[in-house]
């Protein structure tokens, strides 16, 4: 029971009811209340309700022993929009427990921009945590993405694919510094691209962890005996995108892993991380580390030197991206086949395959009268369309 000097009112919400307490003496009732009507309670030079417009909510009020209820109006907002509940509810269920929600702007915004209601609704489901974001921040962060993306539609393919990219942050600040800091160093256009489309968490970093890994890229160029390390640093980000959200720690130890394990000298080194060797940078050391022993320890077994191994790993550096048990399954259905290692070491590309599409290939092909162990086995790493004509001919 409530004390004597404190005045109880509860005012029916939706299916429950909102109880407030205050002083006797605090209590100062402006207007009769109406559920959706302008109100305004004063407790006193303290606490104080403005007076403000409310749309209608079909919220449940909830108890102290339950949980928060959620907000029946923008539930059926989102189904009118076509939204997956289910999977938005998955990703990002505190959602749907807010009270203000941007739903319906949103929608405008994009509608504006060229996306269908189609792709507003995936863009929702997948990332619901969109619909509380400001029009004005939309419009500025977009503004921002347009200094690098030549149109509209460039950008509304990215959310389509990835809506984090977009939403993740509203910090519209951090995504402007880090845009003149990356072409400040002497990244294009183009490259910028490429990071907004392949890696856009880039642009969600702080700037700082931008700036660190730029600065270790360009000390690594001028170790190496390299006098441009703008150009350096565009090559490896152009062929790894990836490589400016991966910490300075893990790039460097991969770096001195490729020199130590491979005996390159600093010309090589440098030809290797900026051309086939750039994607391995971002690899966990440890995961680089145990797939290219499993690599040398399997290589070594089937006849092969260590001299043949690393020009066979410096030739096919994709290797070092396959599993242990990937890799040992590949090579063992190449050998059961009477392919002959060599072959295999001077054809490093047929592991791109599948182990399915191997045997598939394989299969017709020996139906077909093709010698594999004679004769050249790359056709097994071809494109579809370019495999199928040549078994074609190969059958006429």
């Amino acid at each position: 029971m409530p004390s004597p000097s404190l005045r109880q009112i509860s005012i029916p919400e939706g299916l429950g009811y909102l109880t407030i307490m205050a002083p006797r003496n605090l209590w100062h009732l402006r207007s009769n209340f109406l559920f959706g009507s302008r109100r305004m309670i004063q407790f006193s030079a303290e606490i104080l309700f403005k007076s403000v417009s409310v749309r209608l909510f079909g919220v449940k009020c909830s108890n102290a022993n339950k949980e928060p209820l959620e907000n029946e109006d923008l539930l059926n907002n989102l189904l009118t929009m076509g939204v997956d509940i289910d999977m938005a509810k998955k990703r990002q269920p505190g959602v749907f427990n807010r009270m203000v929600t941007n739903e319906q702007d949103l929608k405008m915004f994009l509608l504006s921009k060229g996306a269908s209601k189609e792709v507003i609704a995936s863009i929702i489901s997948r990332y619901p945590r969109a619909i509380t974001r400001t029009s004005e921040s939309l419009s500025k962060r977009w503004d921002l993405w347009r200094r690098i993306m030549t149109s509209d539609l460039e950008i509304v393919n990215i959310l389509e694919r990835s809506p984090e990219s977009f939403f993740r942050s509203d910090n519209n600040l951090n995504l402007e510094n880090n845009i003149k800091f990356l072409y400040s160093v002497g990244l294009t256009r183009k490259c910028l691209c490429r990071l907004l489309t392949n890696a856009p968490r880039t642009f969600s970093n702080s700037l700082e962890l931008n700036k660190q890994m730029v600065d270790l890229l360009q000390k690594v160029c001028l170790s190496l005996g390299h006098n441009d390390p703008a150009d350096f640093v565009r090559k490896i980000i152009f062929k790894n995108p990836f490589i400016l959200i991966q910490s300075t720690k893990r790039v460097k130890a991969n770096i001195e892993f490729l020199q130590s394990t491979f005996n390159l000298n600093s010309g090589e080194l440098l030809v290797l991380i900026c051309g086939p060797g750039a994607e391995i940078l971002d690899l966990s050391n440890d995961y680089a580390k145990r797939n290219y022993t499993n690599i040398k320890e399997k290589l070594l077994s089937l006849g092969c030197t260590e001299e043949e191994v690393q020009k066979f790993v410096l030739s096919y550096p994709d290797a070092i991206f396959l599993a242990e048990k990937k890799f040992n399954d590949k090579i063992d259905c190449l050998i059961e086949e009477k392919i002959c290692i060599s072959q295999i070491i001077e054809n490093p590309r047929v592991l791109d395959s599948s182990i399915s599409t191997l045997k598939s290939r394989i299969k017709e092909l020996v139906n077909a009268g093709y010698n594999l162990s004679a004769s050249n086995i790359t056709l097994l790493s071809w494109s579809q369309k370019r495999y199928k004509a040549k078994l074609k001919k190969l059958s006429s």
